[in-house]
C-alpha cells in the first residue's frame, strides 16, 4: 500500500525491565485494543511501527494524505477508550527531557537519507 509521507517520534519507557516487558506485552501482535488501532487507522495512518532499544522508542508511521497530526490530536483528545489506553501508557513512559510540556511522543528530525 503507498503511502504519502512518513513521521517519525521517540519516547523513553521508564528504565524498570518489569515494566518494559509489560508495555511490550501490550503491544504484542493483537494485544493492542481493538479500539486503539481502530482510532490510528481511521486517522489515515495506514502503517505503524515501534522500535525499542534499552528504554528508547522509536515510531514509524506511514500515513496516507487524509492524514493530519492535529486532526488526530483532537480525535484523541475526544475518544474516551483512547483517553483510557494514554492513562494506561502513561504508567511505562517517561518523557524526553527536551519535550515540550504535554508533549510525549517528540517528532524525530530526518538527517539523512540515502
Amino acid at each position: 500500500m503507498a503511502y504519502t509521507k512518513r513521521f517519525c517520534y521517540s519516547c523513553d519507557l521508564k528504565d524498570n525491565p518489569d515494566l518494559i516487558t509489560k508495555y511490550k506485552a501490550y503491544h504484542s501482535s493483537g494485544n493492542a485494543w481493538p479500539e486503539i488501532t481502530k482510532s490510528i487507522k481511521d486517522a489515515g495512518i495506514v502503517d505503524m511501527q515501534i522500535y525499542l532499544t534499552g528504554n528508547r522508542m522509536f515510531m514509524i508511521m506511514e500515513v496516507d494524505d487524509t492524514f493530519n497530526p492535529e486532526t488526530k490530536a483532537e480525535m484523541d483528545k475526544n475518544n474516551p477508550k483512547v483517553q483510557e489506553w494514554e492513562t494506561l501508557m502513561d504508567t511505562f513512559q517517561q518523557r524526553l527531557p527536551w519535550a515540550k510540556k504535554g508533549e510525549k511522543w517528540v517528532e524525530m528530525e530526518r538527517i539523512f537519507k540515502l
